[in-house]
């Protein structure tokens, strides 16, 4: 069975013999290239379905694998950057707000880019925006151009970014947790490997910060090819039909996903998290920096950080889908990231490893709140509506944390303050996912 609420379409699996087999293979497949009336055996049939699904998930991981390098890369090269550009720490704190801010503005367009254009175009596009954003940006020559070129990387992260928990509801409905753990751990992956391997990468290129950061180009580019055969002209089926209305996954009619208390505790979970996440990401390799740990291995100190999210983002995602409350598990996020900071504060190198590690753990709030996302909806719609919002609202929420932390290290000559406010959003952080936790949809909060 097709919908083309989102420009997705979604499968029916569980009902129905070898003629149902078939029209589910006829469903998914690429454009034009199964699912002729008449054509094929079952056997066919089912082996398109399979190779279908075999590219769609090499698809989703090369994708998660390229939604945070652009971030972590520039994280671990931040002083050398702003040295070659001349930045101050205020505008480098700007640089640092640039990652939510483009994806509150770029997300929200998600799901109408998806319908009219389909969901395979839309991902491949924004993969291919990230490889042009990337081999652009060191070579742009100031300030300016940097931010644009990095805002059309960021634009490209952003539409994948949404649309990821909605293609993992869809395709894969009764596997959302497993999927969920799958992605993150890629993104999780991909995140520590370029703060991990930034700075020694530059050395071997000759020390330069440009080509240092252009090389995560070609990880994007390679990313573009999965999603090619999903290239399909807008407003038809993949096989070229017209798609059929899907009572179970179709837009709930008077969904105002605004009345719905769960759907803003979400966004603001989602929000202060990624606060957490992208000062971490973009402050924390300067933070050891600064308290005399040496460049390499202060990178080294943030893909610890990040590479927490490899095991743990599998694992999450798998425990919060069998649990009725995911309160606890936002509770103990939040304690291990009030403790990193606390160490940060008193002891920053002396303990340095341990408080790497306490904000890896904390920082898996990211995989709980896309888990949430495809717990909190009941639909195929409703996910992409509440991932819209959750996602656009709380990355809009987030953009004044980074910029505040430069500010207030700029005027105030250290880390203390920055800290003391990292630890305080926490405590609202752990408040509002409590909330969102809670076993209840939005289709029942905010339908008519």
């Amino acid at each position: 069975m097709e919908c083309e609420e989102t420009g997705i379409t979604t499968t029916t699996t569980t009902t129905g013999g070898p003629a149902a087999a078939s029209r589910t293979a006829t469903a998914v497949s690429p454009a034009g290239s199964a699912g002729r009336p008449g054509g094929g055996t079952e056997g066919e049939a089912r082996g398109t379905l399979a190779w279908t699904t075999r590219v769609l998930v090499v698809g989703i991981v090369l994708t998660a694998l390229n939604l945070r390098p652009a971030i972590t890369s520039l994280g671990a090269l931040l002083e050398e950057v702003r040295d070659g550009l001349g930045m101050s720490g205020s505008v480098a704190g700007l640089l640092t707000s640039v990652p939510p801010l483009c994806f509150a503005v770029f997300g929200v367009m998600a799901p109408r880019l998806a319908r009219r254009f389909g969901p395979g175009t839309v991902v491949c596009a924004g993969m291919a925006a990230i490889t042009a954003g990337l081999l652009i940006r060191p070579y742009a020559g100031n300030t300016a151009g940097f931010l644009v070129a990095s805002a059309l990387a960021l634009m490209g992260i952003a539409v994948s970014n949404v649309l990821m928990p909605v293609i993992v509801k869809r395709w894969f409905p009764d596997r959302v947790g497993a999927m969920t753990g799958l992605y993150s751990m890629a993104l999780a992956l991909g995140t520590s490997t370029a703060a991990a391997v930034t700075v020694p990468l530059t050395d071997v290129m000759g020390g330069g910060w440009r080509p240092g950061l252009a090389v995560w180009g070609a990880l994007s580019a390679v990313a573009v090819l999965p999603w090619i055969p999903f290239v399909r002209a807008r407003g038809t089926a993949p096989s070229g039909g017209t798609p059929a209305a899907d009572p179970g996954t179709g837009a709930p009619a008077g969904l105002r996903i605004t009345r719905s208390r769960t759907a803003w505790a979400l966004a603001v979970f989602f929000g202060l998290q990624a606060t957490a996440a992208y000062i971490t990401m973009g402050w924390m390799a300067q933070i050891f920096r600064d308290a005399g740990v040496p460049a390499g291995t202060a990178g080294l100190l943030l893909a610890v950080t990040m590479v927490m999210g490899v095991p743990l983002a599998f694992v999450i995602p798998r425990l919060a889908t069998r649990l009725p409350h995911q309160g606890p598990i936002v509770i103990a996020l939040g304690v291990c990231g009030l403790a990193g900071y606390a160490g940060l504060y008193w002891a920053p190198a002396g303990g340095a490893w341990a408080w790497a590690l306490l904000l890896g753990v904390s920082n898996c709030a990211f995989p709980l709140a896309l888990t949430m996302v495809g717990m909190r909806a009941r639909t195929g719609a409703g996910v992409a509506q509440l991932s819209a919002f959750a996602q656009s609202t709380g990355y809009l929420l987030s953009i004044p944390g980074p910029l505040l932390v430069g500010i207030l290290y700029q005027h105030s000559g250290g880390w203390g303050l920055p800290l003391a406010l990292m630890a305080v959003l926490m405590v609202p952080q752990m408040a509002v996912g409590v909330l969102a936790g809670r076993n209840r949809t939005v289709e029942d909060e905010a339908g008519q």
